[in-house]
């Protein structure tokens, strides 16, 4: 196996081979402008670590690889246009680089896009791959979809909120290394085991996200630190602040996650010690280790030489190594 550096090389490669030269320009220019925006390149590279936990070469998981980066870039051209979002990685969106049809348009051809990367299987792996695939498609929809009806709620409880994001955003990376352990033709039960294990830790990320979000270290974030805040989403954080507060906290916080002020930083600050003094931010803590854990839990069970096993360990232990 390699290291996680050298599976983002291997994919920046294959990515930088995959010109979408055709026509109409203005349909496939948005395109390749967003994928070749950066970004982490997570899903992708876990797809080609997952192929190589059950012993094949990660060249055979590129196509798969490029269809789960090519899907996520979908999900987010369309999510900024909900948003109404003029920056993504610091760049022009795309519906504010072009316009809005173009970016309903560019966004539906890279859906289809994704769907043909399989094509490069044989039946079996393409037939496996693509329902994983419209399955997950769905439940990131359905994930998106309870975000926007939560915004006007006052009700979300904790476990709506954890099905949203396990929704909006586990499901793919837990799909991601699925796919992986499907092109390596691993057994139904290790394959199953790697989208638990893609599913919890992608639970902890998004969790561990909310947190930095508020609490996190503006310079190693790479996101303007209280976002959540000041668009008053109501993240883990702020419904375990309404749970554990004092009656006139709670009545406080409500009321700052109800109001949209020029200068935002007493509201930030305001907030963060309710999240603090509550003990949300402790618990919030607790329940990222506690998927972390669930997530190393299914290592124990899976049927891989332990060198592998610990691999995969050190991944999670990395990616919540984060620093705030």
């Amino acid at each position: 196996m390699h290291v996680i550096s050298q599976y983002r090389d291997f994919f920046l490669t294959y990515l930088g081979n995959q010109s979408i030269n055709k026509e109409p320009r203005n349909l496939y220019e948005p395109i390749e402008y967003i994928v070749g925006l950066g970004g982490k390149r997570m899903r992708p590279i876990l797809t080609l670590m997952a192929s190589e936990v059950f012993n094949t070469d990660y060249k055979k998981a590129l196509p798969a690889a490029m269809a789960v980066e090519v899907f996520h870039n979908f999900s987010l051209v369309h999510d900024d246009i909900m948003d109404d979002a003029p920056l993504r990685r610091g760049n022009e969106t795309v519906h504010e680089k072009w316009d809005l049809n173009t970016g309903i348009l560019s966004g539906d051809a890279m859906l289809i896009l994704a769907y043909q990367y399989f094509e490069q299987y044989e039946p079996i792996i393409f037939r496996n791959l693509a329902k994983l695939f419209s399955k997950t498609a769905l439940e990131v929809c359905e994930g998106q979809q309870w975000d926007v009806d939560f915004e006007g709620r006052k009700d979300v409880t904790i476990p709506e909120y954890l099905k949203m994001i396990e929704y909006k955003t586990a499901v793919l990376v837990a799909a991601a290394m699925k796919m992986g352990a499907i092109v390596a033709e691993a057994s139904e039960e290790n394959a199953n085991l790697i989208y638990e294990f893609g599913l919890n830790l992608g639970l902890a990320f998004q969790l561990q996200d909310d947190f930095l979000d508020a609490f996190g270290n503006p310079e190693t974030f790479g996101k303007q630190v209280g976002g959540d805040i000041i668009e008053n989403k109501k993240t883990y954080l702020y419904l375990k602040a309404l749970e554990f507060s004092t009656k006139e906290d709670a009545q406080q916080l409500m009321h700052l996650f109800s109001v949209q002020l020029a200068d935002n930083s007493e509201k930030i600050s305001a907030v963060k010690e309710i999240f603090n003094r509550s003990g949300a931010s402790k618990a919030t803590q607790e329940a990222i280790q506690e998927y972390t854990f669930k997530a190393f839990d299914t290592l124990v069970k899976m049927n891989i030489e332990e060198e592998k096993k610990a691999i995969l360990r050190a991944f999670g232990e990395a990616l919540m190594g984060r620093k705030v």
